[in-house]
């Protein structure tokens, strides 16, 4: 078959668009945002880009457009595939029929860590010998891409609670057929598309009634949501339930959590008993919970303890997580995703943790629809309470913030950060940025940029002008 898909560079879309590939399809696609890893991805498994919306892109006619989910009617290729009655459907419907269906599906969801476990739990069964299907939010850095295709009866998938496309404003994760859910945690996000906590708790509560009761519900017990959610109907739960976390009342449990060298050291204990000692080269707490879900995940497919050590301690992370960009003058500089104030908060902890006694140097867009919103306003003070200095740039997209009831304040966002007596800069200009940091960084300095897209190039800008200053 011919598929086009309109907004090909998405993260998912990309991904998909390379599934097709690999099961032999013709695949074209277009989009206006064009920025790696998505985009040199494409590239090197041959896809071509169309830059830029176009009616002349559907020429010659697919067989399927799939329309990605940031599309909107107006769109020029929506417009002819409408006026044309071409066949069209989302991303995951194209998932579910060509790759999910039949199979045993483990579904990654969650408000925080499902790229990061989804990945780990991918690598884990991989190295177990079971040859998985998958599809994460991210590069993995131990395959080296986004996703794969194999022939196996193993279909590991990060599940998106955002709408699914314009014509399907349901969560992605209603497509995937889970054998396995995997519920992170539940905080109130994407405030464009869900009213309130409640709305978001009632979307998650949908997709673990969809989990089989030859299956299980693997859930994060840290979360408060999560466990009000689960207990909302626990007599009606008609599948396996697994629990996991740091506190007492889970039944999977790390304890004795210990960074040092590298390498975070935690315990595992199962039903009160110790089940096994884990190493991971990842930081943070957050980071053993998404470990801890994988494990169990891989647990309930038969992957013995063994398998399940040695890949933890192998993992090479995601790109864009916490991922070091370069090494300059005994300057790091380091690139993460994170834009909820939860997201932010945790990864500038983690940071503070690994490079202990150097100054954290956090510089943030307001990109995701998340971000932008001032629902969170309050929020970000706390959120930038581990970094030493502070550069906030404008508000990415305001005009679709103030559609959606109201626009994160950064004047405001910096003058709180400033009173809690740390250096704080509302900068717009991301060359205006670099300059500024040329002239404040110092020896041993970490820059953690935090964006969920490209940045205007920040990262690449930075280390040229560091490297410059040899």
């Amino acid at each position: 078959m011919h598929y086009h898909l309109i907004g090909i560079c998405g993260t998912a879309m990309a991904s998909l668009a390379g599934m097709l590939e690999a099961r032999g399809h013709r695949v074209t696609g277009s989009d206006e945002n064009v920025y790696p890893p998505m985009s040199t991805m494409l590239e090197s498994i041959g896809i071509q880009i169309l830059r830029g919306y176009n009616a002349a892109n559907l020429n010659p006619t697919p067989d399927c457009v799939v329309v990605g989910n940031a599309i909107p009617r107006g769109n020029p290729e929506v417009e002819e595939t409408l006026n044309r009655r071409l066949v069209y459907r989302s991303l995951p419907e194209v998932l579910k029929d060509e790759f999910i269906r039949g199979r045993r599906s483990l579904v990654v969801a969650g408000t925080h860590g499902k790229t990061t476990t989804a990945s780990l739990a991918a690598w884990i069964i991989d190295q177990a010998g079971l040859n998985p299907s998958f599809l994460v939010g991210g590069v993995v850095q131990n395959f080296g891409v986004s996703f794969r295709v194999t022939e196996s009866d193993y279909f590991i998938i990060e599940g998106d609670e955002y709408d699914t496309a314009y014509f399907d404003k349901g969560p992605k994760f209603m497509h995937y057929q889970p054998e396995l859910a995997i519920v992170n945690n539940i905080e109130f996000d994407h405030a464009d598309i869900y009213k309130d906590l409640e709305a978001v708790k009632l979307a998650f509560r949908r997709l673990m009634n969809l989990v089989p009761a030859n299956g299980s519900l693997i859930a994060g017990w840290d979360s408060p949501p999560v466990r009000n959610v689960v207990s909302s109907f626990r007599q009606k739960l008609f599948t396996r339930l697994e629990t996991f976390g740091t506190g007492a009342e889970a039944r999977w449990q790390a304890r004795n959590i210990a960074f040092s060298k590298g390498v975070t050291r935690f315990a595992v204990f199962r039903d009160g008993t110790k089940w096994s000692d884990l190493q991971t080269p990842l930081i943070g707490e957050f980071n053993v919970r998404n470990c801890l879900a994988a494990m169990v995940a891989a647990d309930a497919w038969g992957v013995d303890q063994k398998a399940i050590a040695e890949a933890l301690r192998t993992f090479e992370s995601v790109r864009r997580r916490c991922e070091v960009r370069g090494e300059i003058n005994d300057i790091t500089v380091i690139d993460d995703f994170a834009h909820h104030p939860t997201a932010v908060r945790e990864t500038l902890t983690a940071l503070k943790t690994k490079y202990d006694g150097r100054r954290i140097v956090a510089v943030f867009e307001p990109r995701s629809r998340t971000s932008c919103h001032a629902t969170f306003q309050s929020a970000y003070i706390d959120a930038f309470a581990p970094a030493d200095y502070v550069i906030v740039s404008r508000v990415y997209d305001a005009q679709r913030a103030a559609e959606m009831g109201g626009v994160l304040n950064i004047e405001r966002l910096i003058e709180d950060i400033a009173a809690t007596r740390k250096p704080a800069f509302a900068i717009t200009d991301v060359d205006e940025i670099v300059s500024t940091l040329r002239d404040q960084l110092r020896s041993g300095d970490v820059v953690a940029i935090m964006s969920n897209g490209s940045f205007g190039g920040i990262h690449e800008k930075l280390l040229a002008t560091l490297a410059s200053l040899r």
